[in-house]
């Protein structure tokens, strides 16, 4: 981790760790268009111009998996990602909100807004993804997370 991470968004810090949960897409009226368990490595490398990496295992309930990790840098006093799959930039909305804004670029015209909410406890969180193309939200995403692993350094505190 940065000093720079430490001193401009202290609170992403307490996402470090392995986090379980589920997402589930719904479309605008509610109704499910995919479910899937995840299991979310948020890490904070204590030196160099990556200060974030995320790595994500997706699995369904007939078999399938689904792996993918990606970094991001300091930029313009927000966390950066330029990914295959998307662009944009987070940052600390309030102590216990983190958020984001996201550029799909494997579907063009795609952008979401997610919010990521922790639990006073520290050890639950949940987010949501806001999707929309054309000025129109499509999409929803819905994720309930708990904490698995911390920190094994404890890094962030």
């Amino acid at each position: 981790m940065t000093n720079t991470l430490k001193q401009l968004m202290p609170d992403v810090l307490e996402h470090e760790g392995v986090w379980r949960g589920t997402y589930r897409h719904i479309n605008p009226q509610g109704e499910t268009l995919d479910f899937h368990h995840s299991q979310v490595e948020c890490v904070f490398p204590a030196s160099g111009p990556v200060v974030y990496i995320q790595r994500n295992q997706f699995t369904w309930d007939d078999g399938r998996v689904f792996n993918v990790a990606f970094d991001g840098m300091i930029k313009n006093d927000k966390i950066y990602w330029d990914t295959e799959t998307f662009k944009g930039y987070g940052w600390v909305a309030s102590p216990n909100i983190f958020l984001l804004e996201l550029e799909r670029k494997d579907e063009p015209g795609a952008w979401f807004y997610e919010s990521i909410v922790m639990g006073a406890d520290k050890k639950h969180r949940a987010r949501t993804w806001h999707w929309f193309k054309d000025g129109v939200c499509f999409k929803r995403t819905l994720c309930d997370e708990h904490l698995v692993i911390s920190s094994p350094e404890g890094n962030h505190k």
